[in-house]
């Protein structure tokens, strides 16, 4: 008969704690993991651009305008003569600080109104998802175009149009977490010992609703990093001569362009494809580790 000593119980025990179990999951996901590596390859590339980049970025040689990949300019060089490789590496800055901050922000935001409606309930919980569907009813692109007119496009304004039109998703998400959450025997006993609202906000919904919010971040930044590549190929985002993917692809406007020059639009349009695809896969890592349905 074996008997299990205290110590090997508390082992056990850590070893099963909920973080632990998470982590072993994500690290189950082979096509997240994979993800996780690229993405950080991504990264490095990017905030390394002037280490890894022997050209600057916006030098002009018209004498060497839309010359193919050599020895001296590894992608190749655009209709101007500037090195395509070092416009990549420095666009990713831009592409990436967009994604990040835009997510962000609509996560803030769904956050906050999220958690109000579902918390406060009654006509709250009402108005504010009578204009989540309002925010959800307008095309983005149209608000877009009125914003680059009124305030001009820039990085600031394409972070605030993304990150304000899509947090009715995480609001939602939000949301629905609270309702369930605030009818808990814990969140009711809070509330009848005279808990304010916002206490049982900071410490009862928003530790329950982190999972979700989390896995929508992630799908937030690859969406906005798509949207950033979106608008600034319509010329309504990042403007030249500072580079990002989207204004990149300019150069894939034309068919002469797309059939006998592809190192003009190929690495930018793979530099979004990879990145938004490597964001998706971890989101899907991500809402399988931090599920506690999943098997263990």
């Amino acid at each position: 008969m074996t008997t299990t000593t205290p110590s090997a119980t508390a082992t056990k025990v850590s070893r099963r704690s909920p973080t632990r179990m998470a982590i072993r999951r994500f690290t189950k996901h082979r096509a997240a993991m994979v993800s996780v590596v690229v993405l950080l390859i991504i990264v490095v590339l990017a905030l390394g651009a002037d280490v890894f980049a022997a050209h600057d970025p916006n030098a002009t040689d018209l004498m060497a305008a839309r010359s193919g990949p050599s020895a001296e300019h590894l992608l190749g060089t655009d209709s101007t003569g500037r090195d395509v490789f070092a416009r990549l590496l420095h666009a990713g800055r831009i592409s990436l600080l967009v994604g990040v901050l835009a997510a962000l922000l609509s996560v803030a935001l769904g956050i906050l109104l999220g958690s109000i409606a579902g918390v406060f309930g009654g006509w709250v919980d009402g108005l504010i998802m009578r204009m989540a569907d309002v925010f959800l009813s307008f095309p983005v692109l149209i608000v877009m175009i009125v914003l680059a007119g009124v305030l001009g496009p820039s990085v600031t304004t394409m972070i605030i149009a993304i990150g304000v039109f899509q947090w009715p998703m995480c609001g939602r998400l939000v949301r629905g977490s609270a309702l369930s959450v605030r009818e808990h025997e814990f969140v009711l006993a809070s509330q009848a010992t005279g808990a304010r609202r916002w206490w049982v906000i900071t410490r009862h919904i928003l530790p329950a609703v982190m999972p979700p919010v989390v896995v929508a971040g992630t799908l937030g930044v690859a969406a906005s990093i798509g949207l950033e590549a979106t608008f600034s190929f319509l010329g309504l985002g990042i403007q030249p001569p500072t580079a990002s993917w989207g204004n990149m692809l300019n150069d894939a406007q034309s068919l002469t362009v797309i059939r006998s020059q592809p190192w003009l639009w190929l690495p930018p349009g793979l530099a979004v494809a990879i990145t938004v695809l490597a964001a998706n896969f971890i989101g899907d890592g991500l809402r399988d580790a931090l599920d506690p349905k999943q098997d263990t």
